[in-house]
């Protein structure tokens, strides 16, 4: 399905149910990333940003709730990032994307609770996906901006990162683990041990260290 697409979105979950009589998991994965200074970035790729990161899990959403409820039971996982938790530079609007997705999914946890419905998120690190070669540099971000030596610096790290990162089987088997829990969390953090360990000391290390640690992570300082 397309996810930016209502029609596509409905025509697909009423094909699903036609041919299944009924709908037990959903996994909202569809994402996409744009790279650039956040005053690079017009409003019409921030739209975009948001459009297929938050808006297309609300169309699915949308789709698939009457469904489940009807049946008393069902599963939604959404595919967030541990981006979510930490504004990574020069990633502006994906990280507050995937910000607005964690903010939604807690909603909606316990909205549906009461209809046998369960939500959980899962927070991947980096993963090696095709997403280096579908990554999107902001139009302005290409020319002659002010930002452009550091945000490359920023982006090939993640890159690099994203490279040598976990493999999509770990997230596979997170998801297995949710689907044969009876009550799963709300929140799956999967990823590389130093990106896991800073989202957990996010919040008990001091703001100022805690900013540096990420500009001289992505050689910014």
């Amino acid at each position: 399905m397309e996810v930016d697409d209502d029609a596509s979105v409905q025509h697909a979950i009423d094909q699903i149910v036609r041919q299944t009589a009924r709908l037990d998991v959903v996994v909202n994965n569809a994402g996409i990333v744009f790279a650039g200074a956040i005053e690079d970035t017009s409003i019409e790729e921030a739209k975009a940003q948001f459009e297929t990161n938050l808006f297309g899990v609300l169309r699915v959403c949308r789709a698939v709730l009457p469904i489940m409820r009807q049946q008393r039971s069902g599963t939604v996982v959404n595919i967030s990032s541990l981006a979510g938790m930490i504004g990574v530079p020069f990633h502006g609007l994906y990280a507050a994307s995937k910000s607005a997705l964690e903010g939604l999914t807690e909603a909606l946890r316990s909205e549906v609770e009461p209809f046998g419905i369960q939500v959980v998120l899962i927070q991947p690190g980096d993963t090696r996906t095709n997403s280096i070669a579908t990554r999107r540099r902001t139009a302005q971000s290409q020319n002659q901006s002010v930002y452009h030596d550091r945000c490359h610096a920023a982006v090939a790290q993640m890159e690099s990162d994203e490279g040598n990162g976990q493999s999509p089987e770990v997230i596979a088997r997170a998801l297995e683990r949710i689907l044969h829990s009876r009550s799963p969390r709300l929140r799956y953090q999967v990823g590389p041990f130093i990106e896991l360990l800073a989202v957990r000391a996010k919040p008990f290390v001091p703001g100022k260290l805690f900013q540096w640690f990420i500009e001289k992570y992505y050689h910014l300082k």
